[in-house]
């Protein structure tokens, strides 16, 4: 039971995250942090948080932090400096702090710049979860049931506090996975911020031609479904983007390759290519699917602790 849980930025993860605690009777209080007044009120509301700091005035702040167990950004990467460091002077020593975003390297330096010598506190997270809607009327308390939660734990970090962390998403019925950071921003270029990036282009494409009005009344299923994460926050996949730049551009560099030896497939009229090419990438997805089912299923305990 944790006594008491901050969480920075209520939307979708951060409100799924404190929903899912309240649901399983893992928390006895929830403060909310965050830019909107509006979306701290929307938050109080719908009883996701019970009570309310000011990030900009140290003294809420302050008063937010008090006692409390386990703090959460889940805000925007590029906010994550400045959230350390305003919160960096009102830490107790016994709290822990978590993150949930999607790239981890330039999360972990953030962390040591803005904590210093309290940077043992702080244990690096990303919870494999998500949808295209944004804000507190988005946060679901079941978003995390069977996914994966992705520790990048510091050599500097205690066995208990990583445990802490792991323990609250536990209870919110993830899985717990553990990677270096470098490892961790590899794996989601390639995964995650390059299909984005793909899908926020293809319909940028599309919008932008002068009959996007004809195309957009014929496009159907496949075209609602591969583009479907081009939904997401813009600000939120900008900051990823420009902070996990050096493993997106080399991903986005081998795409470019492949798409270039496509291209020369279909201009050279080579069914056998196309077919062998496409048949590849059927494969690997049916054993993907099959590989996520299985291990979906049980979703009660650890892949990789």
């Amino acid at each position: 039971m944790l006594n008491k849980v901050v969480i920075f930025g209520v939307g979708l993860i951060g409100g799924s995250f404190a929903r899912a605690l309240k649901k399983a009777g893992a928390v006895r209080s929830i403060v909310g942090v965050g830019r909107s007044a509006a979306s701290m009120a929307r938050a109080l509301e719908l009883g996701i948080i019970d009570a309310i700091g000011v990030a900009g005035e140290p003294a809420s702040l302050a008063e937010a932090l008090r006692g409390a167990d386990l703090v959460l950004l889940a805000a925007p990467v590029a906010q994550t400096e400045a959230i350390l460091a305003a919160i960096a002077p009102h830490l107790d020593a016994g709290t822990v702090v978590t993150d949930a975003g999607s790239t981890k390297s330039d999360v972990v330096a953030a962390a040591r710049r803005a904590l210093g010598g309290k940077v043992a506190q702080f244990v690096p997270g990303h919870p494999i979860a998500g949808r295209e809607t944004n804000g507190p009327d988005a946060a679901i308390d079941h978003l995390y049931i069977g996914k994966k939660v992705v520790l990048t734990a510091l050599d500097d970090n205690a066995a208990a506090d990583i445990e802490r962390v792991a323990a609250a998403w536990r209870a919110c019925g993830a899985i717990i996975h553990r990677l270096t950071p470098q490892e961790h921003d590899k794996v989601f270029a390639a995964v995650s911020h390059l299909p984005h990036l793909l899908a926020y282009a293809l319909v940028d494409d599309i919008a932008r031609k002068p009959h996007a009005d004809l195309l957009f009344q014929y496009a159907a299923s496949g075209f609602r479904d591969f583009t479907r994460i081009a939904g997401s926050s813009p600000e939120m996949w900008r900051d990823i983007s420009l902070a996990n730049q050096p493993a997106l551009l080399a991903e986005l560099d081998a795409y470019m390759a492949q798409l270039t030896q496509l291209r020369a497939q279909l201009a050279a009229g080579d069914g056998a290519a196309l077919e062998s090419v496409y048949s590849n990438a059927q494969h690997a997805r049916h054993q993907w699917i099959t590989a996520i089912e299985t291990a979906e299923a049980p979703a009660s305990q650890d892949k990789a602790d």
